[in-house]
């Protein structure tokens, strides 16, 4: 290849690049954008609902949860069943063919925080007990769908094995909702960061009417007491975001938080995986985003992105994320994805 003939590729790619960054999506409200793009390379669908033990994901498959331990990898995904939402297991060791349990989690009693979903479980292992935080709620749509409601809640379990048993712990009351905050009407697990002798957990939280949706900071030393939630969010409510999970890039000592977007056209609805980006955990800069995935790079859902968690596989961060498919956007009959990117992270180059 000549010198003219690499200049002109080498322009043509800044050309596309310069126009993808700058055709970010608007909304009607004025909600941010995220202009830039940190590419991930779809491989498509990986889990379908429906066919889980006891009809446990009839009705859908979404809200991923994945870590990995010995060479397998554990799949936490919110079963949409008969009765409502529960945090079912799926197993594999490739990520690509799983291997479905069923619900490791069962409703709470009538009146518990929990009775109408316990869902979307995320864990911690602190070296000899494995914690889960889920999302309990006493309130859902009405059925078939039975779609968790506000308050969306923090609660505990905790079991000796990645697979469970989980045991409840009804005792625990990591934090809760608070009336005139940023978190009022969401108060639902993240990533848990240890950092010194503290644990950080990067939850998401929300008000309602109107519904700015966020994401906070809440603080313990103890993963079985009580935490303490700082009185402002890492991002400004506006930002519509809700659901983390975090990955450190050590080539350049930054951290890569993945986040739900969640857009707005007739009615809201989860539209793209976005990447801030930090290094300072206690520090985030809004404009410091793109988008990770959305309809123009998925290969099979063209307007609605399911809540991303990521897991390291060799020299790449694999990116398990759901939705419906097509040009749905609805909360039902989703499915599992996933998507890759290459490592090391870098964040992407800001146009002029």
């Amino acid at each position: 290849m000549n010198k003219t003939h690499s200049l002109i590729l080498s322009l043509l790619v800044v050309a596309q690049v310069a126009t993808h960054n700058s055709a970010a999506a608007t909304y009607p409200d004025g909600r941010p954008a995220a202009h830039l793009r940190m590419e991930a390379h779809d491989q498509g669908i990986v889990l379908r609902h429906g066919d889980g033990p006891a009809q446990c994901d009839v009705l859908g498959a979404r809200d991923v949860w994945v870590f990995e331990v010995g060479g397998t990898y554990y799949l936490h995904y919110d079963g949409a069943g008969p009765k409502g939402w529960l945090t079912c297991l799926a197993t594999s060791t490739d990520l690509i063919h799983w291997t479905k349990k069923g619900p490791v989690l069962d409703f709470g009693a009538p009146g518990e925080d929990d009775s109408a979903s316990a869902s979307y479980g995320v864990t911690y292992f602190d070296g000899k007990t494995w914690h889960m935080f889920y999302l309990g709620t006493p309130h859902t749509s009405p059925a078939p769908d039975l779609i968790p409601a506000f308050p969306y809640l923090t609660m505990k379990a905790r079991s000796a094995f990645p697979a469970g048993p989980w045991i409840k712990q009804k005792e625990v009351i990591p934090f809760r909702t608070k009336a005139g905050t940023y978190y009022s009407a969401t108060a639902s697990p993240g990533q848990i960061i240890r950092q010194g002798a503290a644990y950080l957990m990067f939850f998401s939280a929300s008000t309602d009417n109107p519904i700015e949706r966020t994401l906070g900071i809440a603080r313990t030393r103890n993963l079985d007491g009580p935490w303490t939630v700082e009185p402002e969010p890492i991002v400004p409510p506006a930002e519509q975001v809700e659901n983390t999970s975090l990955y450190f890039e050590p080539a350049n000592q930054t951290w890569f938080l993945f986040t739900n977007h969640i857009g707005l056209e007739g009615f809201e609805y989860t539209d793209a995986v976005w990447v801030y980006w930090t290094k300072d955990l206690n520090q985030w800069n809004p404009a410091d985003k793109a988008v990770v995935l959305d309809g123009g790079n998925c290969t099979w859902s063209r307007k609605c992105i399911g809540l991303p968690s990521v897991v390291k596989v060799k020299d790449r961060l694999a990116i398990l994320y759901d939705a419906p498919g097509g040009d749905s956007k609805s909360h039902m009959h989703r499915d599992v994805g996933l998507a890759w990117l290459n490592l090391p992270l870098v964040p992407p180059t800001k146009t002029p």
